[in-house]
């Protein structure tokens, strides 16, 4: 992928920038077509070499300044149904005659609960202490990015399930530590971390024989199940703790391309038998 006929970076054009970008994406009989994303840090780095020859006064000016990266395609978050919101739910250990509820089994159910009933990012979950959950009211206070709290509603299930674990299990994880306010504790009784969070949340979906399962599985569930029963997106949005709600309307193209899907299999009129341009009969 030469520039022909340039000799020097001070021959190089905003042309030529713009050319070595379209045969990244493009691809030619040597290299295959590169991403989005790959190409727009190969562009990243083209700035930086025309940046330095600007500064060291190797070119006169910088024709990579005004050319854009490929705007990576929007990826739709990842949900899965309820029912596999149930089977992950009823995986999780300590819940099976197998784990006998022990008290780490309590904890793990008590933590996914809590992770689809509130929307919580596992990173606002394990940070989680015991006096910000309001158990009575069913409500928990979150600490959000940017150091910016919010208050959730916490479904029945998930009261339950951390009641339960209140009372029968974190006494005994405690135990094994100095104590804490930390709400979810690890076996040695210090604060669950995230990636501790992440691997209780694998197991229970290998359990399940859930695969594409990650980490913001739950709270993408959480909001599309919501958007289907029929919330508001402006809800949503502060339950999800969303600065904008342009990030909260992807969600809203989830359930529009689910609704497309159920209609262009169900409805008797949604594809029509009429068979392809070209190929019509003429008309005399």
């Amino acid at each position: 992928m030469r520039l022909m006929g340039r000799a020097a970076v001070d021959e190089i054009t905003e042309r030529d920038v713009r050319g070595f970008l379209l045969v990244l994406r493009e691809g030619d009989p040597e290299h295959p077509p590169l991403s989005a994303g790959s190409a727009a840090r190969a562009l990243v780095a083209v700035r930086g070499l025309h940046r330095f020859a600007l500064r060291e006064g190797l070119a006169p000016d910088d024709p990579a300044h005004g050319v854009r990266p490929p705007t990576p395609p929007r990826r739709l978050p990842k949900a899965i149904s309820v029912r596999d919101v149930e089977r992950l739910l009823a995986a999780a250990s300590g819940w099976s005659a197998a784990d006998g509820r022990t008290a780490r089994g309590l904890r793990d159910r008590a933590l996914l609960e809590l992770l689809y009933g509130s929307g919580a990012r596992i990173s606002e979950a394990v940070g989680l202490d015991v006096d910000d959950l309001d158990l009575a009211e069913g409500v928990a206070r979150v600490a959000g990015k940017g150091g910016k709290d919010r208050v959730v509603p916490v479904g029945d299930y998930a009261v339950r399930a951390v009641d339960a674990y209140l009372v029968r299990a974190r006494p005994e994880l405690a135990g094994a530590g100095r104590g804490g306010p930390a709400l979810f504790l690890n076996a040695r009784g210090g604060r669950l971390s995230r990636q501790g969070a992440w691997m209780v949340l694998r197991a229970a979906a290998e359990r399940a024989q859930l695969s594409d399962v990650s980490p913001h599985t739950l709270r993408h569930s959480f909001a599309t199940h919501l958007l289907d029963g029929g919330a508001d997106v402006r809800v949503v949005q502060e339950l999800l703790g969303h600065a904008s709600v342009t990030t909260t309307q992807v969600y809203t193209l989830v359930t529009v391309q689910l609704l497309r899907e159920v209609y262009a299999t169900s409805h008797p009129r949604a594809r029509s038998a009429r068979p392809a341009p070209g190929t019509e009969p003429r008309r005399s």
